[in-house]
């Protein structure tokens, strides 16, 4: 199939919070990311400050304002920190953007060219859910740093040189990234997806799927052509209590990023590095493992070892996949992320959507939002 609407995988994510310098090093220390670049005072930048956080190809842009005025501050003050930019790499900023206003995006960047020493960075972005916007970034003439006004962290005098040669935890690459979306919300984003770039959807789950005793929650997964961008869409099901999505929807004050998904070839050393290093993630009863290969087959992992950590496993036609969730990582209930390693498995994991889901309403009921 030719790709109408070519996508060549995520160019990166930039998160706003309220402390970046802070919020990187807490990514390094913590999910084993490499500081590559960096924007703020001292290259020039007099409005924001900004960390470029690399691990295998996935790239995270962490963000702050530098004032009380700056509409990053008034993001982080109604939202906490979260996702502000979804980045694609295109291989043509312009045709992109003219080809998903034309299709009914919103504009949220007009095309822009940026031109230093090293080349030329063309991008342009359209409104996403809520405050999100999607970014197309054609880097194909550019050999810098991550953008124009950015310096390579050792050169910029940041103090953050030496965090640079991170061996990093084997994140690989962006999997999916999961948007929330008000009750009634989910088919018009869909749409918009469908519309605007030529995605298509690849699974839909309703309330019989993703339900629990007490709350439910209804999505689709939306990607495009090539497969390399997925976007899972969740909308709330109506429940006995609030749903994790509702909970979400409060406190980020409406729809946005849930979480990040992000590839790893050897799940079992990544998370226990990451625990080490004192990330929280969510768990499941050690009955989830009894029989376990009994209903998803032979694999290759010690159940007993996936056990310790609370990895999670699932099959499908093509394979299995295992997978864990963090907790979220900040003080709302809002982002988190998921480690996931595919082995043939093109799914989300249904088989394991029970467990989870109670296991995040009993972190609802500890925090008083069941």
């Amino acid at each position: 199939m030719s790709d109408s609407f070519p996508i060549n995988g995520v160019d990166h994510v930039e998160f706003y919070v309220g402390n970046a310098k802070q919020a990187a090093h807490y990514y390094q220390t913590a999910f084993g990311f490499r500081l590559a670049d960096y924007s703020g005072l001292e290259t020039g930048n007099r409005e924001t400050a900004s960390y470029v956080l690399e691990q295998g190809k996935v790239r995270f842009v962490l963000t702050s304002a530098l004032g009380p005025d700056s509409p990053i501050a008034r993001h982080c003050l109604l939202h906490g920190d979260g996702v502000k930019v979804i980045g694609m790499a295109v291989p043509d900023a312009k045709k992109a953007f003219e080809m998903a206003t034309h299709n009914g995006a919103t504009k949220a960047i007009s095309f822009t060219e940026q031109k230093d020493e090293n080349g030329v960075l063309r991008f342009s972005a359209i409104k996403c859910y809520g405050d999100t916007i999607i970014k197309f970034v054609d880097r194909s003439d550019y050999r810098g740093y991550f953008a124009p006004g950015y310096q390579n962290s050792s050169t910029a005098s940041n103090g953050n040189g030496s965090s640079t040669r991170h061996k990093g935890l084997g994140l690989a690459v962006v999997d999916h990234i999961v948007g929330n979306v008000e009750l009634g919300a989910m088919n018009r984003w869909a749409d918009f997806f469908a519309k605007t770039m030529g995605f298509s959807q690849l699974i839909h789950f309703d309330e019989n799927d993703i339900a629990t005793e007490y709350s439910a929650l209804m999505s689709k997964v939306m990607q495009n052509d090539n497969g390399k961008i997925k976007f899972p869409i969740n909308e709330p099901a109506e429940g006995k209590k609030k749903s994790q999505i509702e909970e979400y929807l409060d406190y980020y004050q409406g729809p946005g990023a849930q979480h990040v998904a992000l590839s790893t070839g050897n799940i079992i050393d990544t998370v226990t590095t990451m625990r080490s290093n004192g990330i929280e993630f969510l768990t499941v009863p050690t009955t989830y493992y009894e029989e376990l290969e009994a209903r998803v087959g032979k694999i290759d992992e010690p159940v007993d070892k996936l056990a310790e950590l609370g990895i999670l496993v699932d099959r499908d036609d093509d394979g299995y996949l295992l997978q864990i969730f963090t907790k979220p990582v900040q003080d709302r209930p809002t982002v988190f992320f998921e480690v996931i390693e595919r082995h043939g498995s093109r799914g989300f994991g249904q088989g394991n959507f029970k467990a989870l889901f109670e296991s995040i309403e009993r972190e609802q009921e500890l925090r008083g939002n069941l």
